[in-house]
């Protein structure tokens, strides 16, 4: 994806639009921009938690913090995403 709306967004040959592929574009996109999202949380959070003095490389303590700190991070993301994509699929039966 060149990551902009070029004149082929959606579009077929006869120059109709595909509503199902503008979807499946759009929600590719949201993906993306979640993924860069929870990435800038992690990296901000795990820089103020794990790194007192920044400098020129980060010394071995700083290294392993900002590891475990990632790893939980991920973890607790995960665990949030899986109870919510649960919580969607319970309530999408109800309906």
């Amino acid at each position: 994806m060149e990551g902009g709306f070029g004149s082929d967004f959606g579009g077929s040959s006869s120059g109709k639009l595909d509503p199902g592929l503008i979807m499946e574009q759009v929600k590719v996109q949201i993906a993306v921009a979640n993924a860069q999202e929870l990435l800038q949380r992690m990296t901000d959070k795990c820089f103020r938690k794990c790194i007192g003095k920044p400098g020129s490389s980060l010394d071995n303590s700083e290294q392993k913090c900002v590891a475990m700190c990632m790893d939980r991070y991920m973890d607790a993301w995960s665990t949030v995403s899986r109870a919510y994509n649960s919580r969607l699929q319970r309530e999408r039966a109800n309906m």
